[in-house]
């Protein structure tokens, strides 16, 4: 691990300038993945800044019934168990706990779970010195190496990594907000927006600016978010990667489907939005619609 400076930022405003820039600078929350990639080398910060102070632990109701407001150092384990996620967005307890392990979801917040890398090989191995999202310019090692766990949908001939996080497949689904505070202050991002395909620059997975921190996340009260699920095909039951997952809200009318929602994971750079998917659905009956899906999620499965 290289040598760096450690800071503890005391509010949001110090947080920011700490980083601020800063080129090299990273924020330190739970460290559950930006410390195992200084360890292997991935990552070489000069300065973390800790911000494990700062009061961005609440769960919250949003004014005049909008939603609920998570804030970014809410740990998982916490959130997975918060009467007002599993009460009102079941989803993303479920998805939250498929993740990591319980020792993992204790220390891991949800600002972090936003910004965890990919997992891909080439990317976690600086003994391979092709990866673009390491290092730009560089080449992908996964286009002809081993890619069994890599992209299928929104892939670029730059990278083929996909986004790891269960949590941000369940907040996709729910049209969940990002809030950010930077130097020139607050702003919000629409979830759709956050994360980035990887294009010509795979080493940027977000549209987070340097010198901006996350405070919260803000979920939409959506009455049929209670009738919710979240799928996870992996390798093995307990702390492995989805080679694909879904999360699924449904909105019934009678014996038919008026609205859905689905977001897929492990199969792109972000997690995924099936669009095409929702409008198909939209009018079926239940029944039909399950098995349409299930035929989807199993291609997806094979072929990832």
């Amino acid at each position: 691990m290289n040598p760096f400076v450690y800071s503890r930022a005391a509010d949001a405003q110090q947080a920011v300038a700490g980083i601020a820039g800063q080129t090299n600078s990273k924020l330190l929350g739970g460290g559950t993945n930006l410390v195992d990639l200084m360890k292997m080398g991935v990552e070489t910060p000069s300065q973390l800044v800790d911000i494990n102070r700062l009061p961005l632990t609440q769960i919250e109701e949003l004014p005049n019934g909008k939603g609920v407001r998570v804030g970014a150092l809410v740990r998982n384990s916490d959130m997975a168990e918060h009467p007002l996620i599993t009460s009102r967005y079941p989803v993303l307890s479920q998805a939250v706990l498929a993740g990591a392990s319980p020792q993992l979801r204790n220390l891991a917040t949800t600002g972090g779970n936003l910004l965890q890398r990919t997992r891909c090989y080439y990317f976690y191995d600086p003994a391979f010195p092709a990866c673009n999202k390491r290092k730009p310019g560089s080449g992908c090692g996964a286009l002809d190496g081993f890619n069994r766990i890599h992209a299928i949908l929104g892939q670029s001939d730059q990278c083929i990594a996909t986004h790891p996080s269960d949590m941000c497949v369940a907040m996709a689904a729910l049209d969940a907000v990002v809030r950010v505070q930077g130097p020139k202050g607050e702003r919000e991002i629409a979830f759709a927006d956050f994360h980035r395909l990887p294009g010509n620059t795979p080493d940027r997975d977000t549209n987070l600016a340097r010198d901006e921190l996350i405070t919260a996340v803000d979920l939409p009260a959506i009455p049929f978010a209670t009738r919710s699920h979240y799928l996870k095909i992996r390798d093995r039951a307990s702390y492995a990667f989805a080679l694909v997952s879904v999360a699924a809200l449904l909105d019934l009318d009678g014996g038919q489907i008026r609205s859905v929602r689905i977001a897929l994971g492990g199969v792109a750079h972000k997690p995924w939005r099936a669009l095409k998917a929702e409008k198909q659905l939209a009018g079926k009956k239940p029944d039909p619609a399950k098995r349409a899906i299930v035929r989807a999620l199993t291609t997806v499965a094979a072929i990832a």
